[in-house]
């Protein structure tokens, strides 16, 4: 048996340029980090001759074509593995979150997969092949930066060039900075659990369209992820916490279904006790809000009132990587 551990993520700056609608065009940047919450996958060879998979379900099939699960299905069938292997995905985040959970598993399933077979897999490869699985092959109307942060881990910077080429670029962050944002950057549930295909299938249709309105959106957003990373490297976090302000008012203008009145209440609430900068984290609609607060307590207190549960964190550096190999 082996283990994987892989890591979700939080868009610090530039979500939404990963999209290829967007970057194959103009280019696109995203700052990213890792979060100490995991997606595990566990892979066992079996003497039964069928694939057992558990999940959310459990799939007992002969046939890997006869797989549910589409990712499953099209990673076992490209590696080809099995039958006679048990496979098991376990999270600490459930999906629909923003927290790209779901690149993640795909990762951590093709890191499982690499050393099942012992198999040598180089990161960025790794990443490139599960954005293969999900945009090419499923036809998901994803972008890139989850894949690649669930495999480099950190926090980074990854710039997506016409060509599909991939730039990875770890953040020179001092230690100060580094403690600092994981003191006062907070995560809190709303409660909405959302797929991102309805957000993520407008913006695509709306790019490759050549609606203005969004174009012009992504264009700033994608400055915002620059100066994020300048604003990180520096050790202005004031600085950050503010583009991270501008950067959700213009995500939550993208549609109308990116916030409600009640995740902008929360919201205003947060900057009323002590928040300088916040946005909802992943496509939009519900999962967590994302704060800075050099005050963490005040907002603590704010946002329990309101009955939001706080998901505590601190940054990952590893990426994904086999824990149990036995």
């Amino acid at each position: 048996m082996l283990i994987t551990r892989t890591p979700v993520r939080i868009s610090l700056g530039g979500g939404g340029t990963d999209l290829p609608s967007y970057y194959r065009r103009f280019g696109g940047v995203v700052v990213a980090a890792a979060i100490n919450r995991y997606v595990y996958i566990a892979i066992n060879r079996t003497f039964t001759d069928d694939y057992f998979l558990k999940y959310s379900e459990l799939e007992r099939v002969k046939d890997v074509r006869d797989i549910r699960h589409p990712i499953f299905r099209e990673a076992l069938t490209l590696h080809q593995v099995g039958p006679s292997v048990e496979v098991v995905s376990l999270a600490d985040i459930p999906s629909g979150t923003g927290l790209g959970s779901s690149g993640t598993f795909t990762v951590g399933l093709l890191r499982a997969l690499y050393a099942f077979k012992r198999e040598h897999v180089v990161t960025n490869a790794l990443a490139e092949e599960a954005c293969r699985i999900e945009i090419e092959r499923l036809s998901r109307s994803v972008g890139k930066q989850d894949q690649y942060i669930a495999a480099f881990g950190g926090l980074t910077c990854f710039e997506f060039s016409t060509d599909g080429e991939v730039t990875v670029s770890p953040l020179r962050i001092s230690n100060e900075t580094l403690h600092d944002l994981e003191e006062r950057l907070l995560l809190f549930f709303t409660g909405y659990s959302r797929s991102a295909d309805t957000m993520l299938d407008d913006q695509k249709q709306r790019s490759e369209s050549g609606d203005q309105g969004m174009l012009e959106n992504l264009h700033t957003v994608a400055r915002i992820g620059k100066l994020v990373k300048e604003a990180l490297e520096d050790g202005d976090l004031r600085r950050f916490a503010a583009l991270m302000h501008e950067h959700w008012e213009h995500k939550r203008a993208r549609t109308g279904g990116m916030s409600s009145n009640a995740i902008d209440r929360w919201y205003e609430v947060g900057r009323a006790s002590g928040a300088l900068g916040g946005k909802l984290v992943g496509a939009g609609g519900g999962g967590f809000l994302m704060f800075y607060a050099e005050q963490p307590a005040s907002l603590r207190e704010a946002m329990a009132r309101e009955g939001l549960a706080e998901l505590r964190f601190s940054f990952d550096h590893d990426g994904s990587s086999v824990i149990v190999r036995d």
